[in-house]
C-alpha cells in the first residue's frame, strides 16, 4: 500500500473520504485486515494441501528412479513449500503477538507485505511442482517449458492484472477529480 492508497490505514481520514469511503482509519484498518484474512484463507488452504502432496511424494513406488535433478528440485520445493505455510501463517502469529495493543494499522501492514512475499514464494512452488511433475513424467524439455509457461500464467494473474486494474482505478479517480474540480464553483 502507498501513502496516497486510500485503503492504507495511514491515510488520513480526508483522504480516504474523498475516494468514497467513510471510514476512520480504525475502521479501514478493521476493514483490510479482515479482507487480508479472507485473502490467506484462500491461499493457506492451497499452499497447505501443496505442501503435504509434496510430503507424500517419498512414499511412492517411483520415488526411487528420480534422478538427481528431480531429487534436488524436490527437496527444494519441499522447503520452499514449508517456508510459504510459514509466511502465509506468518500474519496470524502477528496478530496474536499484538492483540488489544492498538497497533492494527502496522499489524495490516506487515501482514500485507508478508501476504504478497508469500504470493511470490507460492508462485515459485506452483511453478516447479508443474516443472517436476512434467519432467517425470514426460521429459526435461516439458518439465522446462511447462514451468516457462506457469510461471508466465502466474505472473500475468498475479502481477500484470492486477496493476492494470490498479491503473485503471487510478485513472477513473483522477477523471472523477478533474469533474469535481471543474464543476465546483
Amino acid at each position: 500500500m502507498s501513502a496516497t492508497d486510500p485503503d492504507d490505514p495511514g491515510v488520513p481520514d480526508d483522504v480516504a473520504l474523498a475516494h468514497g469511503r467513510d471510514e476512520s482509519g480504525a475502521e479501514r484498518a478493521d476493514r483490510n485486515w479482515s479482507e487480508l484474512l479472507q485473502e490467506l484463507r484462500v491461499m493457506q488452504t492451497g499452499v497447505q494441501v501443496l505442501t503435504g502432496f509434496l510430503l507424500t511424494l517419498p512414499f511412492q513406488q517411483r520415488f526411487a528412479e528420480l534422478d538427481r535433478y528431480q531429487l534436488t528440485l524436490y527437496l527444494a520445493l519441499v522447503c520452499l513449500s514449508v517456508a510459504t505455510t510459514g509466511v502465509l501463517i506468518a500474519p496470524v502469529a502477528v496478530h496474536r503477538s499484538v492483540f488489544r495493543r492498538g497497533l492494527k494499522a502496522p499489524l495490516v501492514t506487515a501482514s500485507d507485505r508478508l501476504t504478497r512475499l508469500g504470493l511470490v514464494m507460492l508462485g515459485l512452488v506452483v511453478t516447479g511442482t508443474a516443472m517436476l511433475a512434467f519432467d517425470v513424467v514426460l521429459s526435461r524439455t516439458a518439465g522446462i517449458v511447462v514451468g516457462a509457461c506457469a510461471a508466465t500464467l502466474l505472473a500475468v494473474l498475479w502481477v500484470l492484472v492486477p496493476q492494470r486494474l490498479g491503473a485503471a482505478a487510478r485513472d477513473a479517480a483522477r477523471d472523477r477529480a478533474r469533474t469535481v474540480a471543474h464543476v465546483s464553483p
